[in-house]
């Protein structure tokens, strides 16, 4: 079976891994530029930039859901290949 596989193919979640990971270092860098200015002691950031930090959050469920398609996409492929196998 390995075989067959292509090295580069995107198997089943691997697109919402990628977009998980930018969104979360989306999130990151908003997070950075938001607590820059408390630590500094100049003007903070309006609030809208608070919620930008949240996308940590979002980046970090949306990989978890593309980990979670590919671990289930493992596990068909899996009892696929061996019919007699108990789940």
């Amino acid at each position: 079976m390995r075989d067959k596989t292509q090295p580069n193919s995107a198997g089943p979640g691997d697109r919402l891994i990628r977009a998980g990971v930018i969104v979360f270092f989306v999130g990151a860098l908003a997070t950075l530029v938001t607590v820059a200015p408390l630590l500094l002691g100049t003007k903070p950031f309006p609030t809208f930039m608070f919620g930008l930090s949240m996308l940590m959050a979002v980046g970090f469920l949306i990989a978890g859901a593309g980990i979670l398609r590919s671990v289930a996409a493992g596990r068909r492929q899996a009892g696929e290949a061996a019919p007699g196998a108990s789940r």
